[in-house]
């Protein structure tokens, strides 16, 4: 194949060899050929983190939204409780974070006491 290049205002006429590849490269795909991406694997879950606590109603729980140790339980069992009102403290990283209620309701079973540790996602209270 002949070209023409022209270098500053010179014109100079080259003769070039292209070498045709048996196979394209990696990763290039010709415009006139469709691409069939490799099939992708099925989503995994991520792990509960919660030992694999199954509740009946998500509404009737609180869950922990760390894992750390409990630091304060002011509630009990059988208790009325307001929402928003502060049912247990948990520190992870010498933070403390406050877990308030998400329902107005009555306590029916702790599932953590102080000093104890909990995961991400484990189920702290259950109401009734």
């Amino acid at each position: 194949m002949k070209l023409k290049i022209k270098i500053d205002g010179d014109v100079y006429e080259v003769e070039v060899d292209v070498a045709e590849e048996e196979s394209p490269q990696p990763g290039f795909v010709p415009a006139s050929e469709s691409y069939q991406a490799p099939g992708v694997a099925p989503p995994v879950a991520p792990p509960s983190g919660g030992g694999g606590q199954v509740v009946e109603d998500e509404s009737k729980v609180c869950r922990s939204p760390v894992s750390g140790v409990v630091i304060r339980v002011p509630v009990e069992v059988g208790e009325e409780i307001e929402q928003d009102q502060e049912l247990m403290v948990l520190e992870a990283m010498k933070m403390e974070t406050v877990i308030t209620a998400p329902i107005a309701g009555k306590i029916a079973k702790l599932n953590a006491e102080v000093g104890g540790s909990v995961k991400a996602n484990d189920v702290l209270i259950e109401f009734e």
